[in-house]
């Protein structure tokens, strides 16, 4: 493994505030760039989240004034909203565990334990506590997308400044169960942006990371 080349890409990468809106991700790096996403790790493996690919421009158009009218919503390649899942219930859980048998082959019923204690420790927990818990999954896919376009030297900005409660009204997500809770846009610089030369602001390594030995 080349650590000069991850380490070289990790400095690379910032917050992209402009997009270049005529550069386009090709469609191998995209198909890529959706297999970070899917194979991300989740508490359990359960995924309790759903990845929106904005593609139509008109609801971009309607999505920006809810995002703090941000150009990159609009001018970058793609754009994803990252949507969790509001509550684990029994249907879900039975999904999950049918896909287990079919990708594992293994039966049904030699998933029962298992079966069962996602259903006490997700199906009958507090609601607000699944909430939260969805959310922080889909950050752990969030980490996975932009690390992996960092490697493939695609510019990715993630976002949390938007209006959730405009965007589940705009994407028609009222009452399906999912909710958005952040975005990432995903494209090429643009050679006007002048945040792509400032240095990166980091805590020292002694302050960041200790060791408990």
């Amino acid at each position: 493994m080349n650590h000069g080349k991850i380490q070289e890409a990790l400095e690379w990468r910032y917050a992209t505030k402009k997009f270049d809106a005529s550069k386009k991700i090709s469609a191998e790096d995209w198909r890529t760039l959706t297999e970070s996403l899917k194979l991300a790790p989740s508490s359990y493996g359960i995924q309790p989240w759903k990845f929106l690919v904005i593609e139509n421009p008109k609801i971009r158009e309607e999505l920006k004034p809810v995002s703090w009218n941000q150009t990159q919503v609009t001018d970058a390649s793609h754009y994803v909203v990252f949507l969790y899942k509001d509550a684990i219930d029994q249907p879900y859980v039975d999904k999950y565990i049918q896909r287990m048998t079919e990708v594992r082959g293994v039966p049904a019923e030699s998933l029962q334990g298992f079966k069962d204690m996602l259903i006490n420790n997700l199906v009958k927990a507090p609601e607000e506590k699944i909430r939260v818990w969805s959310q922080r999954q889909a950050y752990i896919a969030m980490g996975f997308l932009l690390e992996t376009a960092a490697l493939l030297k695609i510019d990715a900005t993630p976002m949390e400044g938007f209006s959730p409660s405009d965007y589940d009204r705009i994407l028609g997500l009222e009452g399906s169960g999912w909710k958005s809770v952040a975005t990432v846009a995903l494209g090429y610089r643009h050679s006007e942006d002048s945040y792509q030369n400032l240095k990166k602001v980091r805590f020292a390594d002694d302050t960041l990371i200790e060791y408990v030995k």
